[in-house]
């Protein structure tokens, strides 16, 4: 990443933007940018953030950007200029590091290795004598070898100190500081962990086990971390910069019981908890998936909701939105609820795989919707995805490939493969919706079983293959003048929802705050005959969402059909009321079934518990 073309040993510049110019210059001559202009400009962006110029003369400007065609870093050194450093004295020694967006794990580890080296003085000194430019590489190159009597003649202090360190763009500063920090514990002899946030994701990351045994923590960061993890803990906040500046004095003030006890704001208290509950492996890939649909379901829910509750159901046709803006309403939620799976697939598969998973996830979630698998078959998709892109990025590759495989490579394979996968899910899917219709098709209408069978078919997958099954085929009836078979569909059609709502609101410590407040949105979207409401916590927890939604929805149904409930319109819940006949059996099948379900879930989680 440095090479000749990309050193400069007399830059001319006289002020900080003139060295940027010059340095951006240097790079473009040696091939590094596409774009030369547009990196300057994230340079000088990342500038405005705050400076880069460092203590004892250094300074390492920086930019990540499509703008760079590839990693390098361009050396150059002036007689001083006034960089804005920390110890307010003029920058000799220049590193412009140029990153591409699409850099991957070894680029950016190499990158802050070389950054971690400029933390040594006799290096510095080495450079600023350098003559030649081969003489720069080879100082660069250099392996400092560990002095271990030194090490051994460390006295071990008590105490755990953690630390976080992150700086906007992640290339450069975070890993300094980080080393700092480290370097300097182990002159001290003070056990320290460092997470890194940089431009490749957490590296190092702290455990709730550290958390708990750490005597304090130094948060050295320039953007946004997650702070409620470490609420109850004493914590020094400062900018990245310091950590790299005066890493001792950060130590030993964390060691003596400095800093503030963290509290969690209100708004993030969820995150809290969550953090407090997370488990790792599936279910952690699932909760990922779960807490990005979330704001679609409630959303789209709510809006499909209020268009449908103003506008009122039609005997016959259903949901009767005529009304221009209620309709343009209404498209918004569907518009919303459709990007419900996809989203929850590739998020699934961006938990396993980081970022190269997300565009096969939500290609595979697409698909899911597209051959009509629901929200398990986006579950399915999610960790298909995410397995495939993590098993494509595990390739050994030619060093010339790796900068592609991010962007190309294996989004390419990985989305192929999931399509080939959704291909072969979806022929069956068809044939199986084909022969189900048949089976209903020969039970006898009104019968008890007849009823049973479609309300915990309408709550097995709320919206997937045997969810539409059930529906059509009771819409279906409707047509032919039998509306009965309707009625206890309808039912089943509001019970998931509503019964989470309830559950939520019986045993909210069963719940995350996300939850809880998902709860009341799907409550509301009950009572307008929007089963997908109760899709995040099935999603959540399968095992004991689904059966006990199944059980009151079954029941529902049965209470439905004893009490001769009709339906006139292709809709359920409380809001087909006007168009239902007995309407008294109606209100108490969906109360009793309901409740069943939300007793009955709040019991399972306990037991889980």
């Amino acid at each position: 990443m440095v090479s000749k073309k990309y050193i400069k040993l007399k830059l001319t510049g006289k002020t900080k933007n003139e060295i940027l110019e010059e340095l951006v210059e240097v790079l473009n001559a040696g091939g590094a940018l596409n774009d030369k202009d547009e990196f300057l400009k994230v340079v000088k962006q990342r500038e405005a953030t705050s400076s880069t110029g460092l203590e004892e003369g250094i300074a390492i400007p920086h930019g990540k950007t499509t703008a760079v065609k590839i990693p390098a870093v361009a050396f150059g050194r002036s007689e001083g200029v006034d960089f804005d450093s920390l110890d307010g004295e003029k920058s000799k020694l220049f590193f412009m590091i140029a990153a591409p967006e699409d850099a991957t794990d070894s680029h950016i580890e190499t990158l802050s290795k070389l950054t971690s080296k400029l933390l040594d003085d006799e290096l510095r000194e080495r450079l600023e004598k350098a003559s030649t430019e081969d003489e720069v590489i080879a100082i660069l190159n250099e392996e400092k070898s560990e002095d271990k009597s030194s090490k051994e003649n460390v006295i071990k202090k008590d105490g755990f100190v953690i630390a976080v360190t992150a700086c906007p763009v992640g290339i450069a500063h975070t890993y300094m500081a980080a080393d700092s920090l480290v370097n300097k514990g182990k002159e001290l002899g003070v056990e320290i962990k460092v997470e890194t946030n940089g431009s490749v994701g957490v590296k190092n990351e702290l455990t709730p086990e550290d958390i708990k045994r750490a005597t304090g923590v130094i948060v050295a960061a320039d953007k946004t971390i997650d702070m409620d993890r470490f609420a109850g803990k004493k914590v020094i906040q400062v900018p990245v910069k310091q950590a790299i500046r005066v890493p001792k004095e950060l130590i030993e003030k964390t060691l003596r019981g400095e800093g503030d006890i963290y509290v969690a704001t209100s708004s993030n208290k969820g995150a809290t908890e969550n953090k407090k509950n997370e488990k790792t492996g599936i279910y952690k890939h699932l909760m990922n998936g779960v807490s990005h649909m979330l704001p679609l379901v409630v959303c789209g829910g709510v809006l499909i909701a209020l268009s449908i509750a103003l506008s009122g159901i039609k005997a016959g046709s259903g949901a009767d939105v005529t009304n221009p803006f209620f309709k343009s309403m209404l498209d918004l939620g569907v518009t919303a609820f459709g990007l419900m799976i996809p989203i929850l697939a590739g998020y699934i598969a961006m938990s396993i795989a980081d970022r190269p998973g997300l565009a096969p996830g939500l290609v595979g979630g697409a698909l899911a919707n597209s051959v009509g698998a629901g929200f398990l078959g986006g579950m399915v998709a999610g960790f298909a995805a995410g397995y495939i892109a993590k098993w494509v990025k595990s390739w050994n590759v030619p060093e010339g490939l790796k900068p592609i495989m991010p962007i190309f490579v294996i989004p390419l394979v990985s989305t192929s493969l999931v399509g080939v996968i959704m291909y072969f899910i979806g022929t069956p899917i068809t044939g199986f919706m084909n022969a189900l219709t048949g089976v209903l098709k020969g039970m006898e209408e009104g019968s008890i079983f007849l009823a049973l069978i479609l309300g915990c078919m309408i709550s097995f997958d709320m919206g997937g293959p045997i969810n539409k099954v059930a529906f059509l085929f009771g819409s279906a009836m409707i047509t032919q003048g039998v509306p009965s078979v309707m009625g206890p569909i309808a039912v089943a059609i509001c019970i998931p929802p509503i019964s989470m709502g309830i559950a939520t609101m019986m045993a909210p410590k069963n719940y995350e705050v996300g939850e809880r407040e998902a709860g009341k949105a799907a409550f509301a979207m009950g009572l307008i005959g929007i089963t997908e409401g109760a899709i995040p916590f099935a999603a959540a927890d399968p095992f004991r969402v689904i059966p006990s939604i199944m059980v009151g929805s079954g029941v529902g149904a049965v209470i439905a059909a004893i009490g001769k409930v009709a339906d006139h319109a292709p809709h359920g819940g409380p809001i087909v009321l006007p168009v239902v006949d007995n309407k008294l059996m109606f209100i108490i099948a969906i109360v009793v079934g309901s409740l069943i379900s939300a007793i009955m879930v709040n019991i399972l989680k306990k037991i889980k518990k």
